[in-house]
C-alpha cells in the first residue's frame, strides 16, 4: 500500500474536499466518505450503510480502505479528524475512484453522476498530467474525458426516452440511437421484456394486492440480493407514495409472475386474497 498524504483543500466548481494521494497506488487520488457524504447532501452515516450494506462489493486496497486503524492515526489527524470523532466512528472509509463509481452505482441518482463527470475531469484524471507540465497532455486528456462523458449522457437520455415510450418500435429505434453513442455502430439491441410492479402483478393473478404478492415472493426467494437481478426480475429506484426520496423496488418479469402464480396455484387462491 502506498503511503497517504493530504495534499491540501481541493475545490472543483461549489465542491470543496479534502485532496488525497496514495493508498491506491502512486499518485492515485482518493475520497473520504465524509467529504462525498457532503458533497451528496447526505449523512455519513446513510453512506456508511450503504457501503456496509454492499461491503463484499468493494475490494479492500483496491476499492476502499477502512482507515480507523491504529496505523492511519496520524493520517487521519493531517485530515483534520479530531479525536472524538475517531473514537465514536466504527468505520472511517477512504475510497478510490473505482470505489467511488461503486458507490455511484448504489446511490443512482441524477446528481450522483453529475458530480462524478466533476471529479473524473477535474480530479481522479488531471493532476498527475497538470504535474507533468505538458498543456497538451492535459488538453487532450480532458478533451477526450469530455467527449466520453458527453456520449454516455447523450446515451442515458436515450434510453430513458426509451424505456418511457409506448411505441415499441419507438423505443427499439431509441435504444439503437443510445448504442451508436457508446459502440458507433447502429445497432438492434433486444427489446426489454415486460415488467411488473408487485400492484401490477397482483391485478394480473388476482390477487387482493401488491404486499401478498411481496410476501408471496419473499416465502419463495426469488428476490436477488439489493442491488441486483435474477430471472425472476429486478430492484429499481421509484418515489415513495409519501416522499419525494427514492426506495428499492422489485419489478417482475415475466418468470418472476409466473413464479408466483404456480405458487398460490399449489396453495389456492383463497390463501393469498
Amino acid at each position: 500500500m502506498n503511503e497517504l498524504k493530504v495534499i491540501g483543500r481541493e475545490r472543483i466548481g461549489h465542491i470543496e474536499f479534502t485532496g488525497i494521494e496514495g493508498g491506491f497506488g502512486k499518485d492515485k487520488k482518493a475520497m473520504l466518505v465524509k467529504d462525498i457524504a457532503q458533497i451528496h447532501n447526505r449523512p455519513v452515516f446513510k453512506i456508511n450503510e450503504l457501503i456496509n450494506r454492499n461491503r463484499k462489493r468493494f475490494t479492500d486496497g483496491l476499492d476502499i480502505i477502512d482507515l480507523n486503524k491504529p496505523e492511519f492515526a496520524i493520517f487521519l489527524r493531517d485530515s483534520e479528524f479530531t479525536q472524538n470523532q475517531i473514537n465514536a466512528s466504527a468505520n472511517i472509509y477512504l475510497l478510490s475512484e473505482r470505489g467511488y463509481a461503486k458507490l455511484l452505482k448504489i446511490l443512482e441518482d441524477d446528481k450522483a453522476w453529475e458530480v462524478y463527470d466533476q471529479l473524473v475531469d477535474n480530479y481522479f484524471n488531471m493532476r498527475s498530467a497538470i504535474r507533468q507540465d505538458n498543456p497538451s497532455i492535459v488538453a487532450n486528456k480532458r478533451l477526450e474525458i469530455m467527449e466520453a462523458n458527453a456520449k454516455t449522457r447523450r446515451a442515458g437520455l436515450l434510453y430513458k426516452l426509451a424505456m418511457a415510450t409506448k411505441s415499441e418500435s419507438s423505443s427499439e429505434a431509441m435504444l439503437a440511437l443510445a448504442a451508436k453513442e457508446l459502440t458507433g455502430e447502429m445497432t438492434i439491441p433486444v427489446m426489454k421484456q415486460k415488467e411488473y410492479s408487485a400492484g401490477e402483478a397482483a391485478k394480473k393473478l388476482g390477487i387482493s394486492s401488491g404486499q401478498k404478492v411481496g410476501k408471496i415472493a419473499n416465502k419463495l426467494g426469488i428476490k436477488a440480493e439489493q442491488p441486483g437481478q435474477n430471472e425472476y426480475g429486478r430492484w429499481t429506484n421509484s418515489k415513495s407514495r409519501y416522499s419525494d426520496k427514492e426506495v428499492p423496488q422489485w419489478v417482475y418479469s415475466e418468470r418472476g409472475v409466473q413464479a408466483i402464480k404456480s405458487s398460490i396455484s399449489k396453495q389456492g387462491m383463497e390463501e393469498a386474497k
